[in-house]
């Protein structure tokens, strides 16, 4: 599935580059944690269509969960070590803006659409012989609201917020999954999804808020 969601942005991505409007952007945001985004966005693509079309990449550094708790659910009841973890999740989205006139904001767009995420927590227990990752793969739905605000004829400083929501299938870690329909692979005493859900920080609900710009390309 990997694969093949970067195959279709690849082939979506050049359609971006032969009709309308094409601005470049970037921002930077709190998602849960730190969050840089690099983004496309094409417009004025007919008189019949009155809305933007955005394609857009980004890296979103989280907190992955609980150490111990991991530990026992995916690989032992060992408590030996220092644990130390990082998390962080890769994400691909596509979002239809379309103008609105909320809240006295100047150039104002309501955004939709679609996101695939990746997420990996890793936790290592220093001097504990135990260092794995944690991860999923999800399909997610987000919206939100932005405003663009001129500082050159080409270049608009952005700031925007919203909500995406994912839903998790599976948690997999060293040679233990828990799938979110009950079926679990080489599970550890009695320990279910519900446990390592509770126990991991995977994106669920992720609110965002950023600061960014957009350059006009063409």
């Amino acid at each position: 599935m990997r694969v093949i969601t970067i195959l279709i942005a690849f082939y979506i991505f050049p359609l971006f580059l032969q009709a309308g409007n094409f601005d470049f952007g970037a921002d930077i945001a709190y998602r849960r944690g730190l969050s840089f985004q690099i983004d496309g966005t094409l417009s004025k693509i007919s008189r019949a269509l009155p809305f933007k079309l955005r394609i857009a990449a980004a890296y979103t550094s989280l907190d992955p969960g609980n150490p111990a708790a991991a530990r026992r659910i995916f690989i032992n009841n060992a408590t030996n070590g220092t644990p130390e973890e990082e998390g962080w999740m890769w994400d691909v989205r596509f979002d239809v803006l379309y103008r609105v006139d909320w809240f006295s904001l100047k150039d104002a767009w309501f955004f939709a659409g679609p996101r695939y995420s990746w997420f990996t927590g890793r936790f290592d227990f220093v001097g504990g012989n135990e260092d794995f990752d944690i991860y999923c793969d999800q399909w997610g739905i987000g919206a939100g609201l932005q405003s663009n605000y001129p500082v050159s004829k080409k270049l608009n400083l952005v700031l925007s917020a919203g909500l995406d929501y994912y839903i998790t299938d599976y948690l997999h870690g060293h040679d233990t999954t828990y799938h979110s329909n009950g079926e679990i692979y080489n599970g550890r005493e009695n320990y279910n999804f519900k446990d390592a859900d509770e126990a991991i920080n995977q994106p669920t609900f992720v609110p965002k808020v950023a600061i960014g710009f957009s350059y006009l390309l063409y």
